[in-house]
């Protein structure tokens, strides 16, 4: 799928799944469910066929709060 409306927060194709994350980040998919349950990592939940999307730039975020460094 790679639909996107101009101007739209909602961009499909910047939505990843829980295991495109997991396989990004090198955890088990359970991880990330774990932190968007303690909400911890912003997604949007479609279901249980649909799962969760998570934000590419949500998952920045959630990355940038986690370093251990800051600029």
């Amino acid at each position: 799928i790679s639909a996107c409306l101009v101007g739209s927060e909602m961009c499909i194709r910047d939505r990843l799944n829980v295991e495109q994350v997991a396989d990004e980040l090198g955890v088990h998919v359970e991880t990330i469910r774990k932190w968007i349950r303690e909400k911890q990592l912003n997604a949007v939940y479609l279901g249980r066929r649909g799962g969760y999307r998570i934000r590419r730039s949500a998952l920045e975020e959630f990355l940038r709060k986690r370093e251990t460094i800051q600029d």
